[in-house]
């Protein structure tokens, strides 16, 4: 395991902010857009705190802290996730099987009230040499209510020493209890230059196109530019001819395709969709997805503004229930049909 390191467009952030220890909080929250390298800047921050000789929070590499960090058993480190993102952030390599029937078990997407009181063992002994403890959070969103009330005791009443790092996508989404025993730390979008500099060196082409997909978040655009589930070439394409043409599209072929990938994902590149549509309405070029310039620009031109609104305000409702549809099926094509009526039928 390597030693966490932060990104290009984090290192000042991180000497700035944990440059002077005697005055940092016990807690902070974490957030801006998926996709900018916020677990990594809080697992780069944990072992920049923990480590015994960091020089402006940035972590030495060679002392025993450090070694205990890249061998993933630091005593004084929690990085706190639901079971799937575990799996997937390789924290965890394989999912644990059914004791009974062998099979594997259905990864929650969740964080705990079990995990958040498992802590409060560590809480029970002294850290090491008298250092810091550092507790990871990801994402704080993730905390359901029994595990964000557990949270809020050990919030309220704060273990000497110890610091927690909530990170999340969706700060809006948090107890408003808990956002008041914490500081903020906003991460922001990098630079244009800096993140396709970093996209270059990781072997991406194009990266101004995979940048734009993403609204400028670089993990993002590496992630789409090595995957199947890239959205324009392998759905929205073909979605937004159809509408261009005010054609209905083939939502049971749709539907197959989509079922393979996460509701929040696809639903965010509709999302991004429609913001491309309205801002074509009015006179301006597409942000997100450049490449479906002309079927975009096709589209606006059949929408009124409003519609557009209604739509795009619609869209974020079915946001926020998307991890828990009764039929994921039924919810990808009523979705999709809701957005191509609303694109095909006059204004």
């Amino acid at each position: 395991m390597h030693l966490p390191e932060f990104l290009p467009w984090q290192t000042d952030i991180a000497r700035q902010w944990l440059g002077n220890k005697e005055r940092f909080s016990h807690a902070w929250i974490i957030h801006g857009i998926p996709g900018i390298g916020k677990l990594k800047f809080a697992h780069a921050a944990a072992t920049g705190l923990l480590c015994e000789s960091s020089h402006n929070g940035i972590a030495c590499g060679h002392c025993e802290s450090c070694g205990w960090v890249k061998s993933g058993n630091h005593p004084d480190l929690r990085i706190v996730l639901p079971d799937a993102i575990a799996v997937k952030e390789g924290f965890v390599t394989t999912p644990e099987n059914d004791e009974e029937s062998g099979a594997k078990k259905t990864l929650s997407q969740d964080i705990r009230i079990e995990q958040v009181r498992q802590l409060e063992k560590l809480f029970n002994v002294s850290t090491h040499r008298g250092g810091y403890r550092v507790i990871v959070l990801y994402p704080a969103e993730s905390l359901n209510a029994a595990s964000s009330n557990a949270l809020l005791k050990v919030l309220e009443e704060p273990p000497e020493n110890t610091i927690f790092l909530l990170v999340t996508h969706a700060i809006q989404r948090l107890l408003p209890t808990l956002l008041s025993r914490c500081r903020r730390l906003a991460l922001p979008i990098p630079e244009r230059s800096v993140a396709l500099s970093w996209l270059q060196k990781n072997g991406v082409t194009d990266g101004e196109v995979w940048l734009a997909s993403t609204g400028g978040a670089p993990l993002s655009a590496l992630a789409f530019s090595q995957s199947d589930y890239e959205p324009v070439k392998y759905w929205l394409s073909a979605f937004a001819d159809k509408l261009a043409h005010r054609e209905m599209p083939n939502l049971d072929k749709l539907a197959e395709l989509l079922e393979k990938i996460p509701a929040t994902q696809w639903l965010d590149s509709l999302q991004r969709f429609v913001f491309d549509i309205n801002l074509n309405r009015h006179g301006q070029a597409s942000r997100y997805f450049p490449t479906l310039g002309k079927n975009v620009s096709g589209i606006a031109g059949n929408m009124a503004a409003d519609k557009i609104a209604q739509l795009f305000k619609w869209l974020a409702e079915q946001q926020r229930i998307a991890d828990h549809p009764l039929n994921a099926r039924l919810f990808i094509i009523s979705t999709l049909q809701r957005v191509a009526l609303s694109c095909i039928s006059k204004s």
